[in-house]
């Protein structure tokens, strides 16, 4: 009988002992501190190795941070963002599609990334991808006016006006220097959206009436890239899409000008294999993407992007596959083989929906 009693009483204890730690570890886990902790030990060990080689820099030469400060912004930047930048290195190093990705930083690129030496920001402009939005950014940080809601939309895009130097406008030695120590940034999309967006906006809409689009480039497209010759339509998105994807379309570039950066590939445009930017922003995320963005810079106390309407930044794969319904498979696919380099490099996924 007394053997029974300690063997109940030990039985008690263990249970106790149980109910005490069972407490302890729910309490611990409860805890903020604790819970940050645990969630930054999984973030760590949660990295993929990405097939780096030991030794090798995860982070742009001019950023990279040593000690405990390399450990804080490993935890403090989101996975997505360093993923993002990974991908362009590796699709930078596929020799297959150094084509595709490499270009080399001309004045063409140099042009199309504005300056806020105040901040150290530089932003590399990629048409029909809400730049104008980001421009009133840097117009209010570089001082041009006090707020975004003050700038006259017919100043955003007069660079006489609007107060955002080009980095093409510094010396040599200056570009380099921007280049290695500021914080750089752009904006991508789906390639075939944008695209459409360009098509839509300068020969369709027009809202700022650039005339040359409809009475000086279509013409030329039609004259070079219609295949019906007797029909006597304006510019169609089959038209324009032949274009894009010949080969041989630099020549007709040239006669463009400047204006053919709205359909351009993010290659030519910003050189993303060349110069190493800090954060590539997506459209389709920008809701978290320009938060992102501004805190990265150190400007979120100073500015604010401006309100995005819900659902504008979706992918829409029915329009997309309705502007493409007329275009034959050929030319689609050779679209693609023109914009494979903006594909790969920044994560979308090949539209087989419109190649197969």
């Amino acid at each position: 009988m007394h053997h029974q009693w300690l063997l109940l009483a030990a039985c008690f204890w263990v249970i106790f002992m149980f109910m005490v730690a069972s407490k302890f570890i729910t309490l611990t886990f409860k805890d903020p501190d604790a819970y940050s902790a645990k969630q930054e030990f999984l973030f760590l060990t949660a990295m993929p190795d990405m097939g780096k080689s030991p030794g090798e820099n995860r982070f742009p030469e001019e950023l990279k941070p040593t000690g405990k400060m390399l450990l804080d912004s490993r935890l403090a930047q989101p996975l997505v963002y360093m993923e993002r930048l990974e991908l362009i290195r590796n699709v930078c190093r596929e020799e297959a599609l150094r084509n595709l990705s490499h270009t080399a930083v001309s004045k063409f690129v140099l042009d199309r990334i504005f300056v806020c030496d105040k901040h150290k920001i530089l932003f590399c402009q990629t048409p029909k991808v809400g730049n104008t939005q980001w421009k009133k950014v840097l117009i209010v940080l570089n001082g041009a006016f006090p707020s975004i809601e003050e700038i006259p939309e017919n100043v955003v895009h007069d660079h006489e006006k609007n107060g955002l130097p080009r980095l093409s406008s510094f010396s040599d030695a200056e570009i380099q220097k921007r280049l290695k120590t500021y914080f750089k940034f752009f904006i991508v999309r789906d390639p075939f959206e944008r695209l459409i967006s360009a098509f839509k906006d300068k020969f369709v809409h027009n809202p700022r009436f650039e005339p040359w689009y409809r009475h000086e480039i279509a013409p030329g497209i039609i004259r070079k890239y219609r295949r019906n010759r007797t029909e006597t339509r304006g510019i169609q998105f089959e038209d324009f899409v032949r274009y894009l994807g010949d080969p041989n379309h630099r020549w007709l570039d040239l006669q463009f000008g400047d204006h053919i950066i709205h359909w351009v590939t993010y290659v030519e445009l910003c050189a993303p294999c060349e110069i190493t930017y800090s954060v590539i922003g997506h459209h389709e995320t920008l809701e978290d993407d320009a938060p992102y963005i501004l805190k990265e810079a150190g400007i979120d106390h100073l500015v604010s992007y401006p309100t995005i309407p819900p659902g504008i930044t979706m992918y829409n794969k029915t329009k997309v596959e309705l502007y493409f319904l007329g275009v034959s498979k050929r030319d689609i696919r050779r679209l693609y083989a023109r914009f494979e380099g903006d594909f790969k490099l920044f994560g979308y996924q090949k539209p087989d929906f419109l190649l197969n």
